[in-house]
């Protein structure tokens, strides 16, 4: 019986308090309350297309700005991906996937490497809609992988509907993180001609 890839992350500050807990190998089950609606509803997609069970929990300064919020969940979501991932040994390591929403189109290009590196090739077209700022999807994602260690590239190649350009990036991220950590019985060990990622 393969080991359970879950983690639970608890991170305190005096902007935030955070608890989170994955499990890699779930069914996209979700329980999500971080006082922001939109990104409630993101996280939740994640979560739905990833079929990684996720479990948050954030009280944050929603009273300054959201900037706090999403950015702390992204590093607790980091921490917990590296802590349930392990060794890595046996896992696909590598995806790419280009998933529509509407008229918004999203690449995901993702490397469980070890190396921490963000790509973000997004213009969106309002910075804001909805009281959401949406500078903080990219100060969500750049906490994710340098608290993960991952390599994730974001490539918007079409969209008009600044709601259905970050809906894509979500989607296209849990569906590729999915692949990325999926298990290969063929795979013996780290993936890796170095031994160790």
């Amino acid at each position: 019986m393969p080991k359970k890839r879950i983690a639970t992350i608890a991170r305190k500050t005096k902007e935030t308090n955070i608890k989170l807990k994955i499990n890699l190998d779930g069914t996209g089950k979700s329980k999500i309350k971080t006082g922001i609606g939109f990104f409630d509803h993101m996280l939740d997609l994640f979560s739905k297309h990833s079929l990684i069970d996720l479990d948050v929990s954030c009280k944050g300064d929603t009273h300054v700005d959201m900037h706090h919020t999403v950015e702390d969940v992204g590093i607790c979501l980091g921490q917990a991906l590296k802590k349930a991932l392990g060794k890595k040994a046996g896992i696909e390591r590598y995806s790419s996937v280009t998933l529509p929403m509407d008229e918004a189109l999203c690449e995901i290009v993702i490397d469980i490497s070890g190396r921490p590196h963000l790509t973000f090739n997004v213009d969106f077209p309002k910075k804001r809609f909805d009281k959401f700022d949406q500078e903080v999807v990219k100060e969500f994602f750049e906490a994710l992988v340098i608290n993960a260690l991952v390599t994730v590239h974001v490539n918007l190649i079409r969209g008009t509907n600044t709601h259905h350009i970050i809906e894509a990036i979500f989607k296209a991220f849990g569906v590729a993180l999915s692949k990325a950590c999926q298990l290969n019985p063929r795979k013996k060990g780290v993936p890796s001609t170095k031994g160790v990622l």
